[in-house]
């Protein structure tokens, strides 16, 4: 399936969205919530969400074990999805109770920080347009080879656009890059969009896919 993709990542107050066109060239676009990004894309043949997609209702989901797995040292920027339950948390500690009685265990205040994103998206479903994606494990994927450090070094921004570029110019891109969007989540986006690229394409890996018991959507991430 030809025609633009779209990768999405998360900035203070919504979403910046990296449109990559065929040709390569990137269209930035910046989104408040899930909506406003499905609206934004409806051109698009595939759209890449670093968010949660599928929610468990009573364990850790596969696909976080094995991702987590998959990026040795660099684990901790996989978290673990909440199950639905910790989604009608009022506050953090509410949340945190919620998920100890059915876990055992409590989620992180980085967590609790972006569950409003995570609750957004759970009530839009797109089918397979639209998949969860994990930014950190498809650039090892893109790049096996790179032995990757930090984004928050310029050592690790360099190792990320050099990755890229047999998918898009990621240098130049960054000089259109909204604001609002630091480096690191502009990189995010666009590797996500060569998850999605991959996705319409029919090449992409495929971690997990146990159903959600509520919704019925795939839990899953695309590489």
């Amino acid at each position: 399936m030809t025609g633009p993709v779209a990768g999405v990542d998360g900035v203070p107050g919504g979403w910046v969205i990296a449109v990559v066109r065929p040709d390569g060239s990137v269209d930035w676009r910046i989104a408040e919530n899930a909506e406003s990004v499905l609206a934004q894309t409806r051109d698009c043949v595939a759209v890449g969400v670093d968010i949660p997609m599928g929610l468990s209702d009573r364990h850790i989901r596969d696909c976080d074990r094995v991702a987590r797995l998959r990026l040795g040292n660099a684990r901790s920027s996989v978290f673990f999805a909440p199950v639905r339950a910790v989604l009608d948390g009022t506050s953090h500690a509410h949340a945190n109770a919620i998920s100890r009685a059915v876990t055992g265990s409590g989620i992180s205040v980085q967590l609790w920080s972006i569950l409003h994103k995570i609750r957004d998206w759970d009530a839009h479903d797109e089918g397979d347009r639209v998949v969860e994606v994990h930014p950190e494990v498809s650039f090892r994927a893109l790049a096996p080879d790179v032995a990757f450090v930090s984004k928050k070094t310029a050592l690790g921004l360099g190792q990320r656009i050099a990755a890229l570029l047999p998918f898009v110019d990621a240098a130049r891109a960054l000089t259109t890059a909204p604001a609002r969007a630091g480096a690191d989540d502009a990189l995010d986006a666009l590797v996500a969009a060569w998850s999605a690229r991959r996705w319409s394409a029919r090449q992409a890996e495929i971690i997990g896919g146990e159903p959600d018991p509520v919704t019925k959507r795939p839990m899953r991430v695309i590489v």
